[in-house]
């Protein structure tokens, strides 16, 4: 939709409040509110950011509600970003992509770390470290033997597992520990989850001690590093934060933005105690408003759509405590009516308070923000869903295909992929295959994964000249490139970038082309030993021998490579075989 186009629809739209839609095809592009919906969607006629301008370009309706009121409006815009998570607002991510806690309600509960909590569990959370999570979870159980094991394991035991021996577990299922008893060990770790840090971090420390004077310093490092974690688990500031003021509930929020991630930490106080505090992430594409003129940019715009979002389903506190003024008005309307004071305090408790509020934001975004760098690079929507694709064959033998996905910069081994190919010695036709291959499953719906932001391939001008052949000859409009190992140059369908060696967003398609590489090779090695290898020629090997040597060596490169006393120990495997094996290899 071009200048003209918008300023022609924007004429036809009532000077009334309302939320409109920019949209392409059934895709929904980006939500907003106006007071008055003609003035606003007309400044999108000459947007001030590139990447408004292609989110204009893109959109070929403007789709308008009417509300009565400017808070309906406000409140319908946050429901429509929730539905339909358009990529060019700022929106707050579901919590379910987060790890969480979980205490089941089974008689004798079990821990797990969960994204999707049952809903007749006890659950905290979410949390950002995965990690972190992990640490604290194990200590909980190594301190207090809660389970962790599956109904099927747990069901019908007449003797405990080795969680028992390993002092992971107290064993309720043999009943080596009461029910009674095991209760009370849960309502300690929901002590510590909901907030008690001593409850965990004094019997460790306790432990470190014990350790350090029986001069079991390896022991006691551990205990030290684990202690550490635990009492960073619930943030900075621990100490108690007397009353803020005469409010009953004060939320306390910070931000911290790096890229197109922002975080806000939430931070809740009740009757002058904090009781709870929670971290949430927000896709900021350019951390603006609407991209239009006079809208505020990066900590107002994320605080304004995060307060009109969390809140919207939930109730409201009596106060907010923010960092810097969120500049909304219609925000600032709809917080007065429900009777929200709102402060932006300078010096005190309460200043102390944002401050371990913005000290919780900070430690979520520590990590440079690679996908947002290479979308600009490439001038591109997002590359924070990456997939990588490679092919591997021995002179056109065992021809097999990778596809690799990242998020975030991070592998996704959950979807990854792998095809087998048509035996041919050339890697172009192997590259269109596999493209065709893949695009084929998304078009016609067969791939239950999302869409990727971009494609990457392991080559040059010739393998991404194939891909893209592919692409069109099936009609998936996704963008790719391909990445030359020589150079590392980064070949575009119009032109070549050579981007600094120390360049973030050059490591994350390094790392992204070098797995797809690994995945594809080790898929290679099983489909040859597979189909056949020399081990066949051996002499005493048969079947079932050189099914051992490939699962205890995993190649026959591996194979080849290990010493005779190696080759004995696989059972079946003499000295007179072994030494046949190496001869032969």
């Amino acid at each position: 939709m071009n200048a003209d186009g918008v300023r022609e629809r924007a004429g036809s739209l009532p000077r009334e409040p309302g939320v409109y839609q920019f949209r392409e095809g059934e895709t929904t592009l980006y939500v907003g509110k106006a007071v008055d919906l003609r003035d606003r969607v007309r400044s999108y006629a000459d947007p001030r950011s590139a990447r408004i301008r292609r989110m204009v370009d893109r959109a070929d309706d403007i789709e308008i509600a009417v509300t009565d009121t400017e808070t309906q409006a406000l409140l319908l815009e946050a429901n429509l970003i929730k539905r339909h998570q358009p990529r060019y607002n700022v929106r707050l991510k579901d919590d379910k992509s987060y790890p969480m806690v979980q205490l089941t309600a089974h008689d004798a509960p079990r821990i797990e770390i969960t994204r999707d909590p049952a809903e007749s569990a006890t659950v905290f959370g979410p949390y950002t470290s995965k990690v972190q999570v992990e640490t604290v979870v194990k200590a909980l159980r190594e301190t207090y033997g809660v389970r962790g094991c599956s109904d099927h394991k747990y069901a019908g035991r007449d003797r405990p597992c080795l969680d028992y021996e390993m002092g992971l577990c107290t064993a309720p299922c043999t009943r080596e520990i009461d029910l009674e008893s095991y209760q009370e060990d849960v309502t300690a770790v929901e002590r510590f989850l909901e907030g008690e840090t001593g409850i965990l971090a004094d019997p460790l420390r306790r432990e470190m001690e014990a350790a350090a004077q029986e001069q079991n310093f390896e022991r006691a490092a551990n205990l030290r590093d684990r202690l550490e974690t635990v009492e960073a688990f619930h943030g900075e500031g621990g100490e108690a934060v007397q009353s803020v003021g005469d409010e009953q509930g004060v939320d306390v929020l910070g931000v911290a933005i790096e890229g197109e991630d922002a975080t806000v930490a939430r931070l809740r106080a009740e009757s002058g105690k904090l009781v709870d505090r929670d971290r949430h992430t927000l896709e900021a594409p350019g951390a603006t408003g609407d991209g239009v003129a006079g809208e505020t940019d990066g900590v107002p715009a994320v605080l304004a759509a995060f307060i009109v979002q969390y809140y919207a389903e939930r109730e409201l506190p009596d106060a907010l405590l923010l960092p810097e003024r969120h500049g909304d008005d219609e925000v600032a309307a709809w917080l007065e009516a429900a009777g929200v004071s709102v402060r932006v305090p300078g010096a005190g408790r309460e200043a102390k308070l944002v401050e371990l509020a913005l000290k919780n934001a900070r430690r979520n975004v520590g990590r440079r923000d690679e996908c947002g760098m290479l979308a600009d690079a490439l001038e591109i929507d997002s590359a924070r869903r990456i997939e990588g694709f490679d092919v591997s064959h021995a002179q056109g033998k065992a021809a097999v295909g990778s596809d690799v996905t990242f998020v975030d910069g991070s592998a996704e081994k959950s979807d990854y992929r792998r095809k087998k190919l048509t035996d041919q010695n050339d890697d172009y036709d192997n590259m269109r295959a596999l493209l065709e291959w893949r695009a084929s499953r998304a078009v016609e719906g067969r791939d239950d994964r999302p869409d990727p932001d971009l494609l990457l391939i392991d080559g040059g001008e010739g393998q991404l000249e194939a891909a893209r052949d592919a692409l069109a000859a099936v009609g998936w409009d996704v963008p790719a490139v391909a990445l030359a190992k020589a150079e590392e140059r980064v070949v575009t369908p119009h032109r070549t970038f050579s981007w600094p060696s120390d360049a973030p967003h050059l490591h994350l398609l390094q790392r992204v082309r070098d797995e797809a590489h690994r995945f594809a090779v080790q898929y290679h090695q099983t489909v040859r030993d597979e189909v056949k290898t020399v081990l066949d020629d051996v002499q005493g090997v048969g079947p079932e021998t050189r099914k051992r040597l490939l699962g205890r060596f995993g190649s026959v490169e591996n194979v080849r490579e290990a010493s005779l006393e190696d080759l004995r120990s696989v059972e079946g495997i003499g000295e007179k075989t072994a030494a046949t094996i190496k001869s032969r290899l």
